[in-house]
């Protein structure tokens, strides 16, 4: 006769003699002790073998629950799989669930940290934004909605902060789930363009020649620090990353062979190449380059942070061009179209593209050529990049010196 919850309330707490078992349906049965403790059991044969499993005690599991775990586990066995190994390792999963910050600090020192460039401004935007709110829930049971609503705040602050936390949660998610650290990812159901409406703004951005006569003659007269005003420049003239001069040591420069040699660490293709950069010193550069080198001369590094002997810190260079502005809008009351460091280096292969030829231009700015062409061509083209250096930093002379590109004040 099966089970009843008349049954079972009647005989909870009931002493009695001895241990009684009663069956149910499906292999399943309760297991009664002399104290009246009432245990749910599945009873199966695995690998020829008949085994019990305990699956709760009554009332903490009634009995509707006890029957639909056993039909679940029953169909595991249909599959092969031993119900109590199943079992074992879902109390493990729970034992062991990671809650969102240890998910987080684990991907973050494993895998971005090795991996990004940018992972100083990856940590700060969790650590202000998504983790004191969300760090402390286990990882699997953190809401679709839950990550919607965060997101959705975040974005009415900065659309740019939010999508780096959609997008590199995914990541801590996609990291965590091949290490069996979690077992579901909801962020791959989130677009930041459909979801959050963020719209990612496609920046086309190359300064014009009169741009360029006013930002270099506006920053000889701002009050930035010397250091800064010279990474500026530069930036401009080798059309370099930022992260490339940030992180350019005095022992990369070889002056006496002209070369400026660039970690495969230090620059974007590096990764994927395990190769360094070459790049050429030519004399009209080398003067802001030593320069620099004494500005910094207790240190390791040719750019430094302020009142320190480490590198530029990675946001270091972001408020640079708005002294320019300032200048020109004070002195000038022009106001200039908003560019970053970034557009310095769109502008200097915009130009280059009359001066020297494609594969030249592309090897000037540390971009990798196509697959064949790596593979069989392993010239540096350094006579070539000095050449069409030489040439830029000529033209750049021409712009600077004409003064009709002047604003009347």
């Amino acid at each position: 006769m099966a089970l009843s919850e008349a049954w079972l309330k009647a005989n909870h707490k009931k002493e009695r003699e001895k241990t009684e078992e009663r069956a149910d349906r499906d292999a399943l049965s309760v297991r009664v002790s002399p104290k009246g403790k009432i245990v749910f059991q599945l009873r199966y044969n695995y690998a020829g073998k008949a085994k019990r499993l305990d699956l709760g005690s009554y009332p903490l599991m009634s009995l509707k629950d006890a029957r639909a775990e056993g039909q679940r586990l029953r169909a595991q066995l249909e599959q092969g799989h031993d119900p109590k190994n199943i079992r074992h390792k879902e109390k493990a999963n729970i034992v062991n669930a990671k809650n969102f910050n240890d998910l987080f600090y684990m991907w973050y020192e494993n895998s971005c940290k090795p991996k990004k460039a940018s992972h100083h401004q990856i940590l700060r935007s969790f650590e202000i934004h998504a983790l004191p709110i969300i760090g402390e829930f286990l990882a699997d049971e953190i809401s679709l909605q839950q990550w919607v609503l965060l997101l959705e705040d975040i974005t009415k602050h900065s659309q740019s902060i939010a999508s780096r936390i959609l997008l590199n949660s995914d990541h801590v998610y996609r990291w965590a789930i091949k290490r069996e650290l979690a077992s579901v990812n909801h962020l791959k159901d989130i677009s930041a363009k459909h979801d959050l409406n963020i719209i990612k703004n496609s920046t086309e951005r190359a300064l014009t020649n009169q741009e360029i006569y006013l930002s270099w003659h506006a920053l000889d007269k701002t009050r930035m620090a010397v250091k800064n005003k010279i990474f500026m420049k530069l930036c401009l003239m080798y059309g370099c990353r930022v992260g490339e001069l940030k992180l350019a040591k005095k022992k990369d420069f070889d002056f006496e062979k002209g070369v400026w040699t660039i970690p495969a660490e230090n620059h974007k293709t590096g990764k994927l190449t395990k190769k360094p950069l070459l790049r050429p010193i030519i004399p009209e550069f080398e003067s802001l380059i030593r320069q620099a080198m004494m500005i910094s001369y207790n240190s390791d590094y040719i750019f430094t942070a302020l009142n320190s002997t480490e590198p530029m810190k990675e946001s270091g260079h972001l408020s640079m061009p708005n002294n320019i502005f300032q200048w020109l809008k004070r002195h000038k009351n022009y106001e200039m179209l908003h560019w970053s460091l970034h557009d310095l280096r769109r502008t200097m292969r915009t130009n280059m593209s009359e001066l020297a030829p494609p594969h030249v231009c592309e090897i000037m700015l540390g971009h990798a050529l196509p697959k064949m062409w790596q593979t069989y061509d392993r010239y540096d083209y350094l006579k070539e990049q000095a050449e069409a250096y030489k040439a830029w930093y000529e033209r750049l002379q021409v712009i600077l010196n004409n003064h009709s590109l002047d604003v009347a004040t």
